[in-house]
């Protein structure tokens, strides 16, 4: 919305400070503060009508650690509601609302966000960590995935340097490489941002655990989108030119201060978790971004950590159905090693720094050309 206001009134002498708004880097600065001052003022009186409305609060699994039910028992959920005014505030504020890219990934993530939030009303209300079913969960989310894919392959900016970019896989470290999927790409879409939501959601177990990664994937995808958004930068760092991805940017900023804003309630002891309301959105918001600046594959790099939390889910259910017999003591995996003795913030920890170190290689990829 102030860009607009930058294009109106930028050549009148007595606006002076409103030329500020024309460069990304400074409403990338202006989203994050946005964002963190909308979570972190929603934040008591949220978490205290949280309390008020859900009574017992989020169910905790049964079957998981012990340290779980008697810390965690009664604690509220929904603050990804939260994280979701800051993202929305700040890009409506400060992102350029021309750019249909910036739309798609916007309505991603409020719409696995709804999603969410239908998911942890349904849990707090039966007072059951099952929540909507699984089916109903991948056929709602699989449906907005194609239908964004297609908005963005057919409405969204074409790159004037690779044709049929739009449809097309890119392969990190070689420049020239591409794979032109055509139609197909959008089921391959659809799949990475699905993915990427339930890959989040999976992440979600332990206080902090999951935001923290999910603002270092947003801040490497932030300078990526940056990147690949220029053309000068873009052409002298070897990536294909995406035109009007610099504004995901923004976006991406919102995200880093809503989780910021989040993490003042979150961090340990937690006053509140994010739930699905939060994880779906934030997971699908990072998938949604991978599509849209041609960058999927480094995705599973970026968020290797989100990877290997949703495989090990797949490991433990695919193998017990083989023999009957457990490869984890628990999936995911962060529980695998609660149960083995981990303090929950030596986890923790060691996660957010598997997810920074992964997160530098994602980055590597954009010279190693």
């Amino acid at each position: 919305m102030f860009y607009f206001l930058y294009e109106h009134f930028a050549a009148l002498d007595h606006w002076p400070l409103l030329n500020l708004l024309k460069y990304q880097t400074v409403r990338v600065g202006l989203a994050i503060i946005t964002s963190y001052l909308v979570a972190v003022g929603l934040g008591s009186r949220f978490i205290r009508w949280m309390r008020a409305k859900q009574g017992k609060g989020q169910p905790i699994r049964e079957d998981g650690p012990q340290s779980h039910l008697l810390t965690k028992k009664g604690t509220p959920t929904m603050g990804g509601l939260m994280i979701l005014a800051g993202i929305l505030v700040a890009t409506l504020l400060w992102a350029d609302l021309r750019s249909v890219t910036v739309w798609v990934v916007l309505g991603v993530t409020m719409i696995y966000g709804l999603l969410g939030f239908m998911d942890d009303y349904a849990k707090v209300t039966k007072q059951t960590s099952a929540g909507l079913s699984g089916s109903q969960k991948l056929i709602a989310q699989f449906i907005v995935a194609g239908i964004a894919a297609a908005l963005l392959v057919y409405f969204g900016p074409q790159s004037p340097t690779s044709s049929g970019l739009s449809t097309s896989l890119a392969v990190p470290i070689f420049k020239n490489v591409l794979f032109n999927l055509g139609f197909f790409y959008i089921v391959f879409a659809a799949v990475v941002i699905v993915g990427a939501s339930n890959a989040v959601n999976l992440t979600d177990g332990l206080d902090g655990l999951a935001i923290v990664p999910v603002m270092i994937a947003a801040g490497t995808f932030g300078i990526i989108s940056y990147a690949v958004g220029n053309y000068v930068f873009a052409n002298y760092l070897n990536v294909h030119f995406v035109p009007g991805s610099g504004e995901v940017a923004v976006f991406l900023a919102a995200v880093i201060g809503g989780g910021m804003g989040f993490l003042w309630y979150n961090a340990p002891p937690a006053k509140i978790f994010m739930g699905d309301t939060g994880s779906l959105a934030l997971g699908g918001g990072l998938g949604m971004t991978a599509v849209a600046i041609k960058h999927e594959i480094v995705l599973a790099i970026v968020g290797g950590l989100f990877v290997v939390e949703a495989l090990s889910v797949m490991i433990q259910i695919g193998y017990f159905k083989l023999t009957g017999k457990r490869v984890f003591l628990m999936a995911p995996i962060h529980h695998h090693f609660e149960k083995k003795g981990w303090a929950e913030s030596t986890v923790v920890i060691r996660f957010w720094i598997v997810a920074g170190i992964l997160a530098m290689v994602g980055l590597a990829t954009l010279k190693l050309r």
